[in-house]
């Protein structure tokens, strides 16, 4: 029951912090008041608490969202504009996107776009890119984005977690489809396990 609750509160904090802060009062850098939250969240959930909240930053599998100085912001995923001071990952040579096989071969034609988001998002290992791929398709497809070549070009990627980074659109020329190990290889087409 408890970790049902949590995944309630945790997408209610996403909906609230990345798209529709409705009556908090946010900041240019996305932070909300923490205390404001849990007043917000305990109007729809009464059971929350600050333990509750903390537990949901900082135990979560991906790190979503950031407390600091009393306030609360996600880190990625707004479709809201957000001033997120981020690092820009300047060593970075390769990255990864999980997706549908309907959107590779869009992605693939037309390139990768943040869509209703501000950015795009990446995943630093295969594994991660198919975990994630997971959440929207049995049959996930690997993009791999050649980061090195884009960044020569102007291109800039920026490490908002362990486990995610962000970039602006990124032109097809960048992005080779990986597929499984008994696949043949072709000059587009990287193996993985």
């Amino acid at each position: 029951m408890r970790e049902e609750l949590k995944t309630r509160i945790s997408k209610y904090m996403s909906y609230l912090l990345r798209h529709n802060p409705e009556d908090l009062k946010m900041d240019g850098q996305g932070f909300v008041n923490l205390n404001e939250l849990l007043h917000k969240i305990r109007e729809r959930f009464p059971k929350a608490d600050m333990k509750l909240i903390r537990e949901i930053v900082e135990r979560s599998e991906r790190r979503r969202f950031e407390i600091r100085n009393g306030k609360i912001r996600a880190l990625y995923g707004h479709s809201i504009p957000v001033k997120m001071e981020l690092r820009e990952a300047d060593k970075v040579k390769v990255l990864y996107h999980g997706t549908t096989p309907e959107a590779a071969e869009k992605i693939l034609r037309t390139g990768l776009k943040p869509m209703k988001r501000r950015w795009v998002h990446l995943s630093p290992t295969i594994e991660i890119a198919e975990r994630i791929g997971l959440r929207r398709t049995k049959t996930p497809v690997i993009l791999e984005i050649d980061a090195e070549k884009a960044r020569k070009n102007g291109m800039k990627f920026y490490k908002a977690t362990e486990e995610v980074y962000l970039s602006e659109y990124i032109p097809p020329k960048y992005i080779k489809r990986i597929t499984r190990k008994n696949a043949r290889k072709t000059d587009n087409v990287r193996e993985f396990k």
